[in-house]
């Protein structure tokens, strides 16, 4: 995972300072919208022909990273 992972950047200037998809301005927010909204990969990559496979499991992955946390339920 860590692979795909390194598929990211983080530019302050560039998205707000979203991470985005290896230096363009495709955020990973954009990516898993498409998804949610019912895209596919291969309608997502028709669109944006820059982006690779490996481009859309980074995000999903960087997702899931990111709600791998325990959650603390108060008494």
């Amino acid at each position: 995972m860590s692979d795909l992972l390194s598929r990211f950047t983080i530019e302050t200037n560039k998205r707000c300072g979203r991470p985005c998809i290896r230096g363009m301005r495709i955020a990973v927010h954009d990516i898993l919208g498409w998804l949610a909204s019912g895209m596919t990969e291969s309608e997502i990559r028709a669109d944006y022909e820059e982006l690779e496979s490996e481009d859309i499991r980074a995000a999903l992955a960087y997702a899931a990273r990111q709600l791998d946390h325990a959650v603390v339920v108060a008494a």
